[in-house]
C-alpha cells in the first residue's frame, strides 16, 4: 500500500500518517528525514542537498525526488510507504509519478484530509509549546493540569509564532496556490481519497482506514 497524505497545515495529516505506518506496518517517509538520513551517512545525494541547504536555497525538485524514490526502494518499503509533506506542487508530483513508473512503482491512493482554514487558524492558535523541555500541549484538545505550566518539567507554556494566526494564514495562502491543485490532479488520476478531518482523532483514523478498504 503506497499512500500520498494531503492536507494543509495543521489539518493532521503527520499524525494520521504515523497511525496508519504502525497499524499496516510501512513507513512514515517525510523528506526532512530522508535530507537528515542521507546527510548524516554521506551519501552522494545527501551532499548534494547539503550544498542547496547550507546556502539556504530550496533543494531543487529533481533532486529530492531522485531522495525519494531511492529511500522508498530499500526493503522496508516492499509492502509499501506512507509520504507526507512530499510531493507539494504539481511539478513534484509529475516527476515522481515519472521516476517511479522507471522503477516499475506507482502510488496507490492519495489521501486528503480535509479542513476548512477557519478551524485550522482556531487549532493551531491553541497549541502552547513548553520553553524548556519542548513538550506541545492544546488549550482545548491538551490542556496542562495546570494553566500555562508544562506538565512534564514545570516549565513556562508559550504561542509559538508559527501558530499565531497571521503566520497560519500566510502557511495557508501558500498552501492554496500551491498543493491543493494536486488533490484535483491525483483526482484526474482516480486515486484520490478524501477524509473529513474536523472530527475527533480516531473517528479521522477510521475513515481513512474505511476509505483504503483495508
Amino acid at each position: 500500500m503506497k499512500i500520498i497524505m494531503l492536507g494543509a497545515p495543521g489539518a493532521g495529516k503527520g499524525t494520521q500518517a504515523k497511525k496508519i505506518a504502525e497499524k499496516y506496518q510501512i513507513p512514515h517517509i517525510s523528506t526532512g528525514d530522508i535530507f537528515r538520513a542521507n546527510i548524516k551517512n554521506g551519501t552522494e545525494l545527501g551532499m548534494k542537498a547539503k550544498t542547496f541547504m547550507d546556502q539556504g536555497l530550496l533543494v531543487p525538485d529533481e533532486l529530492v525526488c531522485d531522495l525519494v524514490v531511492d529511500r522508498v526502494q530499500q526493503d522496508d518499503c516492499k509492502a509499501g510507504y506512507i509520504l507526507d509533506g512530499f510531493p507539494r506542487t504539481i511539478p513534484q508530483a509529475e516527476s515522481l509519478d515519472a521516476a517511479l513508473a522507471a522503477v516499475g512503482d506507482a502510488v496507490d491512493y492519495a489521501v486528503n484530509v480535509e479542513v476548512p482554514d477557519e478551524n485550522i487558524v482556531n487549532r493551531m492558535g491553541g497549541r502552547r509549546a513548553c520553553v524548556g523541555c519542548g513538550a506541545t500541549y492544546h488549550l482545548v484538545y491538551a490542556p496542562t493540569q495546570k494553566e500555562g505550566i508544562c506538565d512534564t518539567c514545570g516549565a513556562e507554556l508559550i504561542l509559538r509564532d508559527d501558530d499565531k494566526p497571521e503566520t497560519v494564514q500566510k502557511r495557508l495562502g501558500v498552501y492554496h496556490e500551491q498543493t491543493q491543485p494536486l488533490i484535483d490532479y491525483y483526482n484526474g488520476k482516480g486515486i484520490l481519497r478524501e477524509v473529513d478531518g474536523t472530527v475527533a482523532m480516531e473517528d479521522v483514523f477510521q475513515a481513512i482506514i474505511d476509505v483504503l478498504g483495508a
